[in-house]
């Protein structure tokens, strides 16, 4: 039997580290599954994006201003970048530096070599028809343009659809988007409306996310959009950007978004970010998407009848599982998609619908009747969105639960999210603290939950 490997020391947090946009003390390396995507020599502190956007062309001018910090002596500076015309490079605001632009890799030369520790900065000029990252496994990745507007869902590695990044999970920078499209379109990005500009025929659109965030969590969302309060005053700002026709049917499933916050604070901690922002779009998603303090559905999650509930309360655990902690790498998705899932049941459980244990129940019946060739984590590449990921990562916090007890487990994941708060995680680290929480062994429970692939059977309650 493998064992469980041990926990790395638990990483640094507060504000100084997660303005940074890494954890304190933990060594960047390759992503396990993209290790294409990104480049380690540097962190990124802040994204400065510009962006001018016409929907009836499909066309994006683009200024992205890029901060960072070199980890070590650099003479290259890569970014991921889809198929644009770039008109300028600098670097450090000097004159126009050395690039090569091919197979998505933006590879700039300074005109001296960075040295470890320096900071520095990158802007680069773009202009093109920004096309989705298309995949064999995932679908398309990106910007993706609507009948009316834009769509951007970059998980986990479309990103370069729209902007030049350092696409890695563990690489979390402070944002300012600015998106300027004709006066009809509302706008929505990650963070709070800082500006509004309106001149003859269009307008822009200032936002602001101090909070670090990854790359694949960024987003616009541009449509004939009108903007409503979810929330009452006292709470967590819950604005919202509907069409007209849907307004009617979005009140009544969204309605009970305010109690859910209240119920998922007072179980993971205080919300991480100023506002929660949703956006539902006038075509039909697959799923919700996920974006740092905004989740988008599609008109088909919206129904009059609160039949997608579980999906707005799914969507938005992932501001603390995801958002505020996200993993150092794609293997860990279970820590943002299990716990997600499982904030299903606890909400259904707490809003006097079946209980977590009733869900698990049932979960783990449909898993019995699927192939049982799946480590839960370390999926692979291939399923990394697996369904299985999400219910048996779920299946294994109720394992969890039930072996330390509702309160022990409450208040795991209180300290779990506070001392994590916009850091990365890994489950080694997620195991460590866990283990803390319980009077008794915890090893084989992670053991045959996350590194097995037969599945075990739920524990029965103490």
């Amino acid at each position: 039997m493998e064992e469980v490997i041990t926990a790395l020391r638990s990483s640094g947090h507060g504000r100084e580290s997660a303005v940074l946009g890494t954890t304190e003390g933990r060594k960047k390396v390759t992503d396990s599954y993209l290790p294409q995507h990104g480049d380690s020599g540097y962190r990124t502190t802040e994204y400065d994006l510009e962006l001018d956007y016409r929907p009836h062309t499909g066309r994006l001018a683009g200024r992205a201003t890029i901060s960072g910090v070199a980890e070590r002596a650099l003479s290259e500076v890569a970014l991921d970048l889809g198929q644009f015309k770039l008109s300028k490079v600098l670097v450090n605001g000097a004159r126009p530096a050395r690039y090569t632009h091919r197979a998505d890799k933006l590879r700039i030369r300074p005109a001296r070599p960075l040295r470890a520790g320096a900071p520095f900065t990158v802007e680069v000029r773009y202009t093109g028809v920004p096309h989705p990252v298309r995949t064999h496994d995932w679908g398309d990745l990106g910007w993706e343009q609507l009948e009316e507007g834009a769509l951007v869902a970059s998980q986990p590695s479309g990103a370069r659809s729209w902007f030049p990044c350092n696409d890695r999970p563990d690489d979390k920078a402070a944002y300012r988007i600015a998106v300027t499209a004709p006066s009809p379109y509302t706008v929505v990005a990650n963070g709070a409306l800082t500006s509004r500009t309106i001149s003859a025929s269009t307008t822009t659109w200032v936002y602001e996310q101090p909070a670090p965030m990854a790359t694949y969590l960024a987003t616009v969302q541009i449509g004939p959009y009108e903007l409503v309060d979810v929330a009452h005053a006292g709470t967590v700002p819950q604005p919202a950007a509907v069409p007209h026709n849907l307004l009617g049917r979005f009140e009544r499933d969204f309605a009970r978004q305010p109690q859910m916050m209240r119920v998922f604070q007072d179980l993971f901690g205080p919300y991480p970010f100023d506002d929660y922002a949703v956006v539902v779009v006038d075509e039909e998603l697959d799923v919700p998407v996920e974006a740092q303090g905004l989740s988008i559905f599609g008109a088909n999650h919206v129904d009059g009848r609160r039949g997608s509930e579980r999906l707005i309360a799914h969507e938005l655990a992932h501001a603390w599982f995801g958002n505020s902690l996200t993993v150092a790498d794609w293997r860990h998705i279970w820590l943002n998609e299990g716990f997600a899932k499982y904030a299903e049941w606890l909400w259904s459980e707490m809003s006097g619908g079946p209980s977590a244990t009733a869900m698990a129940t049932r979960s783990r019946a449909r898993l019995a009747l699927l192939r049982q060739d799946i480590r839960i984590a370390d999926p692979g590449l291939r399923r990394l969105f697996d369904d299985r990921v999400y219910e048996r990562g779920a299946l294994t916090l109720h394992a969890l639960r039930t072996e330390i007890g509702h309160a022990a487990f409450v208040t795991l994941l209180r300290e779990w999210t506070a001392t994590h708060r916009h850091g990365v995680v890994t489950t080694e680290e997620f195991i460590a603290m866990a283990r803390r929480h319980s009077p008794r062994p915890l090893d084989k429970l992670f053991q045959v939950w996350l590194y097995e692939p037969k599945l075990p059977p739920l524990p029965r309650p103490r």
